[in-house]
């Protein structure tokens, strides 16, 4: 999740033995008929499978956390903080268990076998072998270690959810065994793709049911992916996986869709045997840089909630000095200005290293209520920092780099004092990255060197100079600078916390995710120093306990109630490092028994994430219709959405079951675009595509399409290389027989829109071309055959 690579994990690994064939035949209980009225609105439907939506979800299709919690307060709760090695302890007694609404333990891991597994059951496994004095196990339960003690605190307070978090950053590609030692087989890479470029959904299928097995056994109500990272981009993720994830990367968002829809669906099928909705989540990237290479999030729709890991914004695998996870931007990160982000003007000066970008990301395809936005419980920092603030967008730079810190320069991570929280690289040395848990920033910040310090080796180590306390409101971030070792961390705390919360409350946010609970801290008078504790939680709840209930549409406006059955799908994108600007391929399908005729116009709300830079390059009419935000982001996005018009040409009807494509361009990455509709002679419907809540898919009544002469509309054409004046074709209108269109020239330059015959047909032409004769660029290619003349 949060950490580059684990260290000091005690147990992990090896094959969890559960699954022994097909899984065993469970009968529903009176309580699991589906009621589709408590779906949540834009959940994917399994077709043919009666959910029971209402075991979780309340009839407006919120979640049901008991009548005290009306946002999530999500927690990670981790398998390594055990107390064994002597350092501070964090166990199920010690969650602020009142004060949360769900667990998420972390982590199980993909085994050799594409099954879920936490390792050996062993007397060693923290999971489910472990005992602590203090800590009695509920002897009900044919397990030990942290999943008895969840499922013990479970009976006392029933409102709690448990998930089994899967993957992490060390265990996305790979998996440590029981002897501590880290197996790079994989891991989702090779469970989700096959080394020829393929989806590899036998190993999805196998991981799924392994999935649905460990739920009932272990008493989960659902599953958390955390795969870092299925994305084109290259050298994402954890460099030790680099081997695996960079060959497979075209395919890797092919393989993540298919694993959440098949997770999404298998687990419906349990959920109605079972009479339980199974909960599916994931934690989902916050950078702009690693979502360009994810597509649109096609994975959205299958999921109850996303958690937003919005932290690691920065940290020491570059050299920019930056706060962790600022809720803002504000116009002077010096990594975006670097990048020139705030001078290209299709980005139109929106920063993107920030929380509330990443939110508005997702709520281009998901109702507020089910997006969560993490919250870091530790610090990231560096050392030898010049420039910038108090150290704030300065830079600290070092040529000995930590394996894997490539595509930038590196920074010089803080060490020692610094870096409680460290994690060790393979050579078992010290990675510097300035992480530190809470309650430690919170002493250095008061001068105080607390008793643990000889748990981690440094009951030596001098508090040289003072760490002030630093905030900036703007960016909504705290940090502490160290001006006698310029030293930099990023923190967190009371102040930034309750703000982040009033943004929660304030945008109808479903809630918070933390990473990790063992982070927050208390103060202990006796000893005179802050220790783990639940400060930062306990505002989360007293804020959230009486706030409204959280947005539950898609849509800001009412869409139609009537829907037609249309689906629509984004694909082609280029791969990683090529891919800009946006240009995916967009592909119409029309499912109904109706034809759209040509000349109907979609519409459809884009993500305020990009700009209002939207255009195509297949001679559709596309036009912006409104904006709820222009103009840089500083301070935060104004609104959530684009709401932009794509007008299907007059010549181009969509019959039933056929497909249209166009392409289309932006700059910033966007998840799916949603609230769809279309005007079919005169009548405004929805799409099934959107999974709303409510309406009724019907079949229009057959209407006479009048005849319309094809009328060429010259189409803005995008800032590209190489520019060209649109030249307009005049309009003409075809009679039978004749090609009186004019005939395609080889030295002759074309435009999106244009139209030309060649060897008895009439071709319609997508985009910049010259020289590309028709009949040779195949069907997603410039010339587009408009029939026989």
């Amino acid at each position: 999740m949060a950490f580059r690579t684990r260290a000091k994990l005690l147990v992990a690994g090896a094959t969890l033995s559960l699954i022994g064939g097909a899984l065993a035949a469970f009968t529903p209980s009176a309580n699991a008929a589906a009621d589709a009225s408590c779906r949540p609105d834009g959940l994917y439907t399994t077709p043919g499978v009666s959910v029971p939506y209402c075991s979780v979800y309340d009839a407006e299709g919120r979640e049901k956390m008991g009548a005290d919690h009306q946002r999530r307060v999500i927690g990670y709760f981790t398998s390594w903080r055990t107390g064994k090695d002597g350092t501070p302890s964090y166990l199920a007694k010690d969650i602020p268990w009142n004060k949360v609404t769900h667990l998420n333990y972390a982590f199980a891991h993909v085994d050799a076998a594409n099954k879920i597994s936490v390792g050996g059951d062993t007397a060693a496994n923290p999971a489910t072998g472990m005992t602590w004095p203090g800590s009695d196990m509920d002897p009900s339960f044919a397990y030990k270690g942290h999943f008895n003690q969840l499922n013990k605190f479970k009976k006392l307070y029933p409102n709690v959810k448990t998930l089994i978090s899967v993957g992490g950053w060390a265990e996305t590609g790979g998996y440590f065994d029981d002897s501590g030692a880290r197996q790079t087989d994989g891991g989702f890479y090779k469970m989700t793709t096959n080394a020829d470029n393929t989806v590899n959904q036998a190993g999805i299928d196998t991981f799924a049911d392994s999935v649905v097995a460990f739920l009932r056994k272990y008493g989960f109500n659902g599953a958390d992916i955390d795969y870092e990272y299925p994305s084109s981009m290259k050298d994402s993720g954890n460099p030790l996986d680099w081997a695996a994830s960079n060959p497979r990367r075209a395919v890797l968002m092919k393989g993540y869709a298919a694993l959440m829809k098949t997770l999404r669906e298998k687990l419906d099928r349990a959920s109605a045997a079972d009479g339980e909705h199974y909960l599916l989540s994931i934690a989902a990237p916050s950078s702009g840089y690693l979502l360009r290479g994810m597509e649109t999030y096609q994975v959205a729709q299958y999921l109850d909630y996303v958690n937003i890991m919005s932290y690691d914004l920065h940290g020491a695998w570059n050299k920019y000095v930056g706060p962790n996870a600022a809720l803002f931007d504000d116009g002077k990160d010096a990594e975006l200005a670097a990048a020139n982000v705030y001078g290209t003007s299709q980005y139109g000066g929106i920063g993107y290293l920030n929380t509330d970008w990443a939110y508005h990301y997702f709520r281009g395809s998901m109702p507020a209520g089910r997006i969560n936005i993490g919250l870091p419980y530790y610090t990231r920092g560096f050392k030898n920092v010049t420039g910038g603030a108090n150290g704030l967008w300065g830079t600290s730079s070092t040529s000995t780099c930590p394996a894997g810190a490539g595509l930038t320069t590196c920074g010089d991570g803080a060490t020692g004092i610094d870096n409680l929280w460290h994690d060790l690289d393979d050579a078992g040395k010290e990675a510097p990255a300035g992480s530190n848990p809470m309650w430690h920033a919170k002493n250095l910040e008061k001068n105080i060197k607390g008793d643990y310090l000889s748990a981690y080796g440094l009951q030596n180590a001098a508090l040289d100079g003072a760490y002030t306390r630093n905030y900036d409101a703007t960016l909504v971030a705290p940090w502490l600078w160290n001006s006698t070792k310029k030293v930099f961390l990023s923190t967190e705390d009371e102040q930034s916390i309750a703000a982040k919360a009033d943004y929660v409350v304030s945008k109808g946010i479903g809630g918070t995710m933390i990473w990790e609970l063992a982070g927050d801290y208390a103060w202990n008078a006796t000893k005179g120093q802050y220790e783990p504790g639940s400060t930062l939680t306990s505002l989360m709840y007293d804020k959230f306990k009486n706030a409204s209930p959280y947005g539950a549409s898609k849509s800001n406006t009412a869409l139609p109630a009537d829907k037609l059955d249309v689906s629509i799908g984004f694909g082609d994108f280029p791969v990683g490092d090529s891919n800009y600007p946006i240009n995916p391929k967009v592909k119409i399908t029309n499912n109904s028994a109706v034809t759209i005729p040509g000349g109907s116009e979609f519409q459809a709300d884009f993500a305020s994430s990009t700009s209002s830079t939207i255009s195509n390059w297949s001679g559709w009419t596309t036009t912006i219709l409104k904006s709820d935000h222009t103009g840089t982001n500083v301070g935060g996005l104004k609104g959530d959405f684009h709401r932009v018009s794509l007008k299907l040409p007059a010549y181009q009807a969509i019959a039933p079951g056929a497909s249209v494509d166009l392409s289309l361009v932006y700059y910033l990455p966007v998840s799916t675009p949603s609230n769809w509709t279309v005007n079919v002679n005169g009548t405004l419907y929805g799409l099934t595509q959107d999974y709303t809540r409510g309406g009724t898919v019907v079949t229009p009544s057959p209407t006479a399409t009048p005849t319309v002469t094809p009328t060429v509309t010259p189409t803005v054409t995008p800032t590209v290389t190489p520019t060209v004046t649109p030249t307009v074709t005049p309009t003409v209108t075809p009679t039978g027989g004749t090609c009186t269109l004019p005939a395609w020239s080889r030295t002759a330059t074309y435009t999106g829109g244009a139209k030309v015959s060649w060897k008895g047909h009439n071709w319609n032409g997508q985009w910049w071309t010259q020289g590309e004769e028709p009949g040779t660029t195949g069907d997603w290619g410039v010339w587009r055959d408009a029939g026989a003349c």
